[in-house]
C-alpha cells in the first residue's frame, strides 16, 4: 500500500500537478481573461495590508526561487564553487527558517484583516479563503522540515530531495526511489506543495503570471512623448 501511495504522490502526481498548473492557467488566460487578477481588497480597507502584503509577498516570492535552485542544482555543480552539502544544508536552514517566518508574519496579517474586517468577510469567496489557508499549511510544514533538518545537518536528506527534483523535470526513472528514507514531514510538504500548483489556475494565484511577465517592461522599444 505504502509502495503504491509513493508511486503515486512521487512519481505520478507531479506531473498531473504541473500539466494541471501550465494547461488550466492557459486555458483561463484565453476563456476568462476577465477574471484574471488579484481582486485587490485595498479599496474595501487599508487596515495592515501594505505590512501583511510586503511581508509575505517578499517571503514567497524569495521561498520558490530558493527552493527552485536548491532543489534543482545538481551538487556537481555548487561543489565546483567550493560549496559543501554541509554548508548548503545550513544556507538552507539558515535561510529557509528567516523567510519562512516573514512569509507567515505576512499571511497570518492577511488572514486575520480578512477575517476581522466584516466588508473584507463579505467579500472574500471560498477561494480565497482555500488559497489562504492551503498556503498557511504548506508553509506551516515547510517552517516544521526546519526542526527535522537540525538533527542531520549532513544534508543527507537535502541531496535526497534535489534528486528526486532533477529527475521529476527531466523525466528520468527512479525519482520514487530517490526518496527512500526521507521522513514524513517532508513527504506531507511536497504533496501539499504539489497540490497548491493544482489548484493555482482556478484562483487569483494566475496574477503571478502577470508579475513576472511585467519583467518584458524593462526590455520593451522606448515610448516617444512629445509635448503638444
Amino acid at each position: 500500500m505504502k509502495a503504491t501511495l509513493d508511486l503515486f504522490f512521487f512519481g505520478v502526481y507531479p506531473y498531473i500537478a504541473l500539466t494541471v498548473f501550465f494547461v488550466g492557467s492557459l486555458l483561463r488566460f484565453e476563456r476568462e481573461q476577465y477574471t484574471w487578477k488579484s481582486d485587490s481588497s485595498q479599496l474595501l480597507r487599508r487596515g495592515s495590508l501594505r505590512w501583511g502584503s510586503n511581508l509575505f509577498h517578499i517571503g514567497i516570492i524569495s521561498l520558490f526561487f530558493t527552493h527552485l535552485v536548491g532543489l534543482l542544482t545538481p551538487p556537481a555543480v555548487y561543489h565546483a564553487f567550493g560549496v559543501t552539502t554541509e554548508f548548503k544544508q545550513m544556507m538552507a536552514i539558515v535561510v529557509g527558517a528567516v523567510l519562512g517566518v516573514v512569509c507567515l508574519i505576512g499571511l497570518l496579517l492577511l488572514i486575520h484583516r480578512r477575517w476581522a474586517e466584516i466588508r473584507l468577510a463579505h467579500n472574500s469567496n471560498l477561494s480565497d479563503w482555500v488559497t489562504l489557508l492551503w498556503i498557511l499549511m504548506v508553509l506551516v510544514m515547510g517552517i516544521a522540515t526546519i526542526f527535522t533538518s537540525v538533527h542531520h545537518t549532513d544534508g543527507a536528506v537535502m541531496v535526497r530531495l534535489g534528486d528526486w527534483a532533477q529527475r521529476i523535470v527531466t523525466f528520468r526513472s527512479g525519482a520514487v526511489d530517490a526518496l527512500e528514507g526521507v521522513p514524513g514531514v517532508y513527504r506531507l510538504h511536497m504533496v501539499l506543495g504539489m497540490t497548491l500548483f493544482v489548484i493555482f489556475p482556478f484562483t487569483r494565484l494566475v496574477h503571478v503570471w502577470s508579475g513576472f511577465a511585467s519583467v518584458a517592461y524593462l526590455t520593451r522599444a522606448w515610448q516617444i512623448v512629445r509635448p503638444r
